[in-house]
């Protein structure tokens, strides 16, 4: 004989109360089932941000990186940067895969984070940018046919920038210019920046690829500096010094930086982007969270 169902009258939550052999009867109970707060809270910790969000959200952020990187290739590279060979297109393009890298920024205070310290290699650059200062001030008084721009980079330690612009003439003498500046922390993301000092240093001439009618010139040439009094050998081979302190200085905001990305923005909205050459890289998860630069206080 089938068992007989008794449904009782609606209820705020029903769920089945099974009975003794005795009548072979199932009844629904209007006693609501009881959850423990700390299973409320797991539930909505998986729906709202558990493994599988931080894990698309990990996906999404490499892949806007890598399309980034790719940006600046077909925008022509550094170089096509600094003569001003990339098109409008090409700019916008950039810019709009900085923009979808920035809402994706996984250090929430950059400007006192491990990862801040290191070399750092520009890959693009704003019109104010100290970047660009010293790339055009070796890139745009020498032509292009017979000098080859070898790129532009930056050390950040202890407060400081040193920003080298390289350039090579003839494939034989290597020119380069130093550029100085102090930062100073304003902010969890802002910081300011001023010029102290630059630095062109003597041309280094390689001798494997220079001519044997000029190589007899050059001894000669390095043996008159030898003649000369110490004092004016040691400013001569330590390069023509530019005293900047006071010239310039600027405000900007780091948008992105990661271990492999830094991405700032100066006061007009202009970004530079640069990519790690070496340095530091600081595991997140071991705490290791002290200020790069201590001035600034939350």
């Amino acid at each position: 004989m089938a068992a007989a169902v008794v449904l009782t009258p609606a209820s705020p939550a029903l769920r089945p109360s099974f009975r003794g052999p005795r009548d072979g009867r199932v009844r629904l109970s209007s006693r609501r089932p009881r959850y423990s707060s700390g299973s409320c809270r797991a539930m909505a910790q998986t729906f709202q941000g558990g493994p599988a969000a931080s894990y698309a959200r990990e996906m999404e952020r490499l892949s806007a990186k890598e399309s980034l990187l790719l940006a600046f290739k077909d925008a022509g590279g550094f170089e096509a940067l600094v003569s001003g060979k990339t098109t409008e297109m090409q700019r916008i393009d950039v810019n709009e895969r900085i923009v979808g890298l920035e809402r994706l920024n996984p250090t929430p205070r950059p400007t006192t984070s491990p990862f801040l310290e290191g070399r750092w290699n520009f890959e693009w650059f704003g019109d104010s940018s100290p970047g660009a200062f010293a790339a055009r001030l070796l890139f745009e008084r020498s032509p292009t046919t017979v000098a080859h721009f070898m790129g532009l980079d930056v050390s950040i330690k202890d407060g400081y920038t040193k920003i080298s612009s390289n350039l090579k003439f003839l494939n034989t003498i290597q020119s380069k210019f130093l550029l100085t500046t102090q930062l100073s922390v304003e902010g969890p993301v802002r910081m300011k920046e001023e010029y102290v000092e630059g630095l062109i240093e003597i041309p280094k001439i390689s001798e494997e690829t220079l001519p044997e009618q000029l190589k007899s010139l050059l001894g000669q040439t390095a043996g008159a500096l030898q003649q000369l009094p110490s004092p004016i050998r040691d400013a001569v081979s330590e390069g023509l010094k530019l005293p900047l302190s006071g010239t310039f200085q600027r405000l900007f905001m780091i948008s992105y930086l990661d271990e492999e990305i830094l991405i700032i923005r100066d006061a007009a909205g202009a970004p530079d982007v640069l990519t790690r050459l070496e340095g530091p890289q600081p595991n997140p998860s071991d705490g290791a969270a002290d200020a790069v630069i201590s001035e600034y206080e939350s």
